[in-house]
């Protein structure tokens, strides 16, 4: 239940055409709705202004669509993160309307049309193709939260000068998400020529020395650009979650 389906609710209380019965009946599941393996908070829309997120992973299928059965039920947006495409195809085939995105490897479902809230772009920036995943996650995430997102991928620092070409796009951003690995470095050179907040998420992309995404994200905190914020190792929903979150501001 977010805010504008209780002020509607409020409203028929109000004009008399809803009986304060059946509204406490509608608000019994507040704060949290109790499916057994789950306890779901349904007031996370209401306090937040995006509803609860479904780590898929580690999650059975079933338990996957019991989640999305309550989120339906009050109206919300769904957005399940870390879903493999075997247990993607196992929720869709009892929620054919959920969709999948298997670079992002998300689940996703609007209760309605796609909504501007942010009040300016969100920049996705990728070094390399095998970090995908990542910034795609973080891509569809800012777009689901009503974010619209532009995306220049492959413009690692191996090859700077295709960054650079993306220079004026990349100042009008209002927040911009840098996805690396290797070494890390591609924060730091997106962070030295743009005014808007980076967000950087250091990817496990790497040879052995990269220790799994270790060596990007020591690289990323220890950035000399001033305006860098890091997220913790392929966690590219914690970025586009954030950067919406202040592109709503």
């Amino acid at each position: 239940m977010d805010r504008a389906r209780i002020e509607k609710l409020l409203r028929r209380v109000r004009a008399g055409r809803t009986p304060v019965r059946l509204a406490l009946e509608e608000l019994r599941s507040l704060p949290f709705e109790d499916v057994g393996f789950a306890k779901v908070d349904t007031h996370r829309a209401l306090r937040k202004g995006f509803p609860e997120v479904i780590w898929g992973a580690g999650k059975t299928a079933e338990q996957i669509v019991g989640l999305i059965r309550v989120y339906r039920r009050h109206g919300h947006a769904v957005l399940a993160t870390r879903v493999d495409p075997d247990k993607a195809g196992a929720v869709r085939r009892q929620v054919p309307e959920m969709k999948y995105d298997p670079v992002a490897r998300m689940l996703t479902l609007r209760p309605g049309p796609w909504k501007r809230v942010g009040r300016g772009v969100v920049a996705v920036v990728a070094a390399g193709t095998s970090d995908l995943p990542v910034a795609e996650e973080a891509r569809l995430t800012a777009w689901l939260m009503g974010s619209p997102v532009r995306t220049f991928y492959d413009v690692g620092v191996a090859g700077i000068h295709r960054l650079f070409r993306s220079g004026p796009d990349l100042q009008r951003a209002r927040v911009v998400i840098v996805v690396a690995g290797m070494e890390g470095a591609l924060a730091s050179v997106v962070g030295g020529v743009v005014e808007a907040p980076v967000i950087a998420v250091p990817t496990s992309v790497g040879y052995g020395a990269n220790y799994g995404g270790l060596s990007a994200l020591l690289a990323m905190l220890t950035c000399c650009a001033p305006g860098v914020a890091v997220v913790n190792i392929d966690n590219g929903f914690g970025a586009g979650y954030l950067a919406a979150v202040i592109n709503r501001l």
